[in-house]
């Protein structure tokens, strides 16, 4: 997520100018639009002319800039769009005011958004802008003679580092030892949430066993993959066969992991946890809640008022927050949380046991 601009907006609100830059920076802005909020940007429309110089063509699409008063938003995963539907309150062509409309918006789209933004959805969008800024996952190739590392952003892939040197028989040759250790020092400093190690053969498997023994950190965060290639072209394979969308899936849902086995570990010996909507919120009160988490399909249900709890899931976050306790909020789409969700959608790690 690139951030554009912030400034304020009426009635106290935040105006905040945001560029999601892949499907992930969609996903995240479907749990914080909501109705009732602002949401402007460029689209096209059909108009309707029927005047004395044209006869009425049934509609012909212009290019406009819109602001809806939203009222549904919708992520369609396998679109790679997000839909945003509402009622047109501010618009480039005055003659199309109060009309419904949607915004389909997709990577690269500028999207302006104002609205009263809650603590956990500023941050939400903060953590996707720092994920552009700093890559979560690095590749890197090798094969005899020759390694490369290529860092992960979310608009594409960059060069990190290169390294080619003969290896083997001859005046010129080094020890493969070195080039995987000179490849080694550089995913150490690069310091990534996971690694994927490609290339052709067997010599990837050999770079991973010097990692076990001389960077056991990189080691551990590394996966292998195949590829007929090292460089551009190895990367080129390995982003074509998904594998950095499988290792940002697991990097992104294991803090949830820890967390909800921490939880359960905790239920099942009788100590500092509890679940459920009227539990936390009475854990909350008493500044009993060390770490809260709570499922975002059930927060989002709860804020647009079709939910069924009878505490309000804002005023926990709130005082949470306030009383120094972190809240997570789980994705519904993986194992943690759906775990999380037959717990209620909403539970806590304690800092102390409530009698």
């Amino acid at each position: 997520m690139r951030i554009q601009s912030r400034g304020r907006g009426e009635e106290g609100k935040t105006r905040l100018t945001v560029v999601p830059e892949n499907v992930d920076d969609l996903w995240h802005l479907s749990y914080v639009l909501e109705p009732g909020d602002d949401v402007e940007g460029d689209t096209s429309r059909r108009i309707q002319r029927d005047d004395d110089r044209m006869r009425d063509t049934g509609g012909e699409r212009e290019h406009i800039h819109v602001t809806l008063e939203v009222e549904e938003v919708e992520f369609a995963r396998f679109a790679n769009r997000l839909r945003v539907s509402g009622v047109i309150v501010g618009c480039s062509r005055e003659d199309q005011l109060g009309h419904h409309h949607t915004l389909n918006v997709e990577e690269h789209d500028e999207l302006t958004i104002e609205k009263h933004f809650k603590p956990d959805q500023i941050e939400r969008i903060e953590e996707a802008e720092a994920a552009a800024e700093n890559p979560d996952v690095a590749i890197a190739t090798v094969e005899e003679g020759e390694a490369h590392v290529h860092t992960v952003a979310q608009y594409g892939t960059e060069e990190y580092a290169s390294f080619t040197r003969p290896t083997g028989k001859g005046e010129y040759a080094r020890p493969r030892s070195e080039l995987f250790h000179e490849l080694g020092e550089a995913l150490s400093h690069l310091d990534p949430d996971a690694i994927i190690l490609a290339g052709p053969g067997f010599t990837k498997q050999d770079a991973l066993d010097h990692f076990e023994d001389e960077f056991p950190d990189v080691a551990e965060m590394t996966t292998t993959v195949d590829t007929s290639g090292v460089g551009d072209r190895g990367v080129h394979e390995v982003l074509k066969r998904g594998a950095v969308e499988d290792v940002q899936d697991e990097t992104r849902i294991a803090r949830e992991a820890e967390l909800i086995d921490e939880l359960s570990e905790r239920m099942a010996t009788g100590e500092k946890a509890t679940y459920g909507p009227e539990a936390v919120a009475e854990a909350a009160e008493y500044g009993a809640v060390e770490t809260l988490l709570v499922l975002d399909d059930r927060l989002r249900e709860e804020r647009q008022g079709e939910g069924e709890w009878d505490v309000d899931a804002d005023e926990i976050i709130t005082t949470v927050e306030r009383q120094g306790g972190d809240a997570v909020v789980f994705s519904g789409e993986f194992e943690p949380g759906q775990r999380l969700k037959n717990l209620g959608g909403i539970a806590a790690l304690l800092r102390y046991r409530l009698e």
